[in-house]
């Protein structure tokens, strides 16, 4: 996506429940003016429009990072 360091920061958090199971917790925060220069901040009237479309660009770059991922396995699936 087309943000610069100083508008995303992520956080991770984990730990062992009290039942004794991990967990984990994952959170990404966009500076809202990052959002307004793409078209994506919630105040926006593309973004309260029910009907409105994501910006042209969002499709493609989503298009662009699927095909540049690797295929995943999932767990307990067999391995090719």
């Amino acid at each position: 996506m087309p943000f610069v360091i100083d508008e995303v920061r992520w956080d991770l958090a984990c730990g062992r429940g009290d039942d004794g199971h991990w967990w984990g917790r994952f959170g990404v925060f966009v500076d809202a003016r990052a959002l307004v220069a793409l078209g994506l901040h919630p105040e926006q009237a593309f973004a309260v429009a029910g009907d409105a479309s994501p910006p042209h660009w969002w499709h493609a770059a989503g298009e662009r990072y699927a095909v540049s991922r690797w295929p995943l396995a999932r767990l307990g699936a067999p391995s090719s």
